[in-house]
């Protein structure tokens, strides 16, 4: 099984559509979420955790033909961090903490190759001319997501109370990252590169949302920031074979 959680071929799928929001945390309040080896990524004392929508296509091993990938919706929660590998160079990517699909063989085929923690939920779309919303509802009838954004183009703010001066720092943390991490239970980390030809996300303005992630510990009882909220459509993404990184060094 472990030979399958290093991730040991490539992938690519088509992401029609993602939207990322991210949501700022001091520092110290994301750290428990962290493992030892990495890094927080963050700005003026915050880190940020970001709300990724996913709407994903023809997922499969590259070479396979497309028709025999799998379509599916993710909503993604990641934290921004970094890795320092054996050059002392710092990667930049992401801590996945939690994954949701629309698709029960998702949930087996992302748990059984991946440390991104997969659950099955109910998603309901919801898109009235430039705006929708997502909902996300668990097995027990509970809500882990409830997000209403609008995609109109134009001048959009910042959402209110960002930390950010501007769109162009809140680009930092727009995702996706080259790398993410998962760690094992050696110290190492499984670390796959994600690659795509182009990717110029846009502002959409972030209306109302809700995150049960928000609500358990450590987060709980900390009011976050709304940061920034960006969307790009037709992606063409490849993710590479997982390689294993001691911190500091390659394994």
């Amino acid at each position: 099984m472990d030979f399958f959680k290093r991730h040991p071929f490539p992938v690519v799928a088509t992401l029609d559509r993602v939207v990322a929001v991210s949501f700022a945390y001091p520092e110290e309040v994301l750290r428990p979420l962290v493992p030892a080896g990495l890094e927080i990524d963050g700005y003026e004392g915050l880190g940020f955790v970001t709300v990724a929508l996913v709407w994903t296509r023809h997922l499969r091993p590259a070479g396979f033909p497309a028709a025999l990938g799998q379509d599916f919706f993710l909503a993604g929660y990641r934290i921004f961090t970094r890795l320092r590998d054996a050059s002392g160079r710092r990667l930049r990517g992401l801590k996945i903490i939690g994954s949701e699909t629309d698709k029960k063989g998702m949930v087996r085929l992302g748990n059984l190759m991946t440390g991104y923690e997969y659950r099955h939920v109910k998603v309901d779309i919801d898109t009235r001319g430039t705006t929708t919303r997502i909902q996300t509802t668990r097995a027990d009838g509970s809500t882990s997501l409830d997000l209403t954004f609008d995609d109109r183009g134009g001048d959009i703010g910042l959402p209110a109370g960002s930390p950010f001066p501007d769109w162009r720092t809140a680009r930092r943390f727009a995702g996706p990252m080259p790398f993410t991490f998962s760690p094992r239970a050696d110290g190492s980390f499984v670390v796959i590169e994600g690659t795509r030809d182009d990717w110029t996300p846009r502002p959409v303005e972030l209306k109302s949302w809700q995150v049960a992630l928000f609500d358990e510990p450590p987060l709980k009882g900390i009011a976050p920031l709304a940061a920034n909220a960006f969307t790009v459509d037709q992606i063409p993404y490849r993710w590479e074979r997982g390689r294993i990184v001691k911190p500091g060094g390659p394994a």
